[in-house]
């Protein structure tokens, strides 16, 4: 069986790797491309989009790669199959149940890679990218208005609740065009906090410059309240929005990690915002190492397929349209959950679920049958 396993390992682990080199040898120049495009227009040179475009692989890599163990995976197995080395290898003991137990345990190493790359590796190394592209570009713009964040406060004075706008950052920390609007338990608004810069610590204090502080001022049984507007150099503004906060709100998701994405939707819950797109984001990024699992028991059917009645380009094109359709079901799932409010888990995991109950049919079948 040791050498069985060494058998099948080595042809599936090179045909794998082989498939994943080729998708993000494509990957790059694609993003080489564009990126020496987008910065051509800012009079930069080959070297800086060559390095951006280096830095985008190992995002690509992680959602490209159980597409890459699926095709590696049949063009191995049928490999192996129009050979007869598969078929010699069942004559040898190599039972179904058995073939199955060997290639579950390469999935879950495949899931493991998956996993770290895409919970350490790819975003730290996305942040990065985006922090370079801030630098060059003169920050990050998160739309057209910017980002919007949300703070509660319990003080003397009772609750506050704080609305905050951010126009752009040149990094996490380092944000412009500040907005921070104050409302009062009831939902007035008293006061709005303007500043050109600000940075922001740790443990969440903001440090505004080039402050225009406006209040609205009441007094008992008056409807027209006094307006202030106090002009001030720097002011200190202490709220539970951290950088950790900033940086979910003003970067992609893709930069954030499982436990980052987890955080972030209990940040949003706990103000009362919608959490949907960030829970179905999380629970998509919990299952997709999964998928490895799916892509290789849907490549086992075809190492029980008579290896001489099609040829191997055809599998692998078969293959391809099946990596290809179970990516557009994952994210038309993905839209259809935001849109229809569906349970976020539900929406993650349905995908892989239809497609390995699929696979599990198709080998139940040929094992019975063929």
């Amino acid at each position: 069986m040791r050498t069985v396993r060494r058998l099948l390992y080595r042809d599936l682990l090179g045909s794998v790797l082989f498939v994943a080199l080729a998708f993000l040898s494509l990957f790059y120049f694609i993003d080489f491309v564009d990126e020496l495009d987008n910065l051509g227009r800012k009079g930069l040179g080959a070297g800086p989009a060559a390095w951006l475009a280096l830095l985008e692989q190992p995002g690509h890599f992680y959602e490209l790669f159980p597409i890459a163990v699926l095709i590696g995976s049949i063009y191995s197995l049928a490999r192996l199959a129009q050979s007869s080395e598969f078929t010699i290898l069942r004559t040898g003991g190599l039972g179904p149940g058995r073939a199955l137990s060997l290639l579950t345990s390469l999935a879950l190493g495949f899931a493991a890679l998956t996993f770290v790359v895409g919970d350490y590796v790819a975003p730290a190394v996305e942040r990065q990218a985006e922090l370079q592209r801030a630098r060059i570009t003169g920050g990050i713009a998160r739309g057209q208005n910017g980002a919007w964040l949300k703070d509660k406060q319990h003080g003397p004075d009772g609750e506050r609740s704080f609305s905050v706008n951010v126009r752009r950052a040149r990094g996490p920390s380092e944000l412009e065009g500040v907005r921070i609007f104050e409302f009062d338990a009831q939902g007035a608004l008293i006061a709005r906090t303007q500043a050109a810069r600000a940075s922001v610590d740790a443990e969440g204090l903001w440090r505004l410059s080039d402050v225009v502080r406006t209040r609205w001022q009441a007094a008992p049984g008056d409807a027209h309240p006094q307006v202030q507007e106090q002009q001030l150099a720097t002011l200190d503004w202490r709220s539970g929005l951290s950088v950790n906060v900033i940086s979910a709100a003003l970067l992609p998701a893709k930069t954030m990690s499982t436990a980052e994405l987890y955080r972030y939707t209990r940040h949003l819950s706990a103000q009362e915002q919608s959490a949907q797109q960030h829970d179905i984001q999380f629970w998509r990024k919990a299952f997709y190492p999964f998928a490895c699992l799916v892509m290789v028991a849907l490549a086992l059917p075809f190492a029980y397929l008579h290896g001489r009645n099609s040829g191997i380009s055809l599998k692998v094109f078969g293959g391809i349209m099946l990596g290809i359709s179970f990516v557009l079901l994952n994210n038309v799932a993905g839209h259809l959950g935001l849109l229809k409010g569906w349970t976020p888990w539900a929406v993650a995991a349905t995908p892989s679920l239809i497609y390995l109950a699929i696979s599990l049919a198709a080998f139940g079948w040929l094992v019975r049958y063929r």
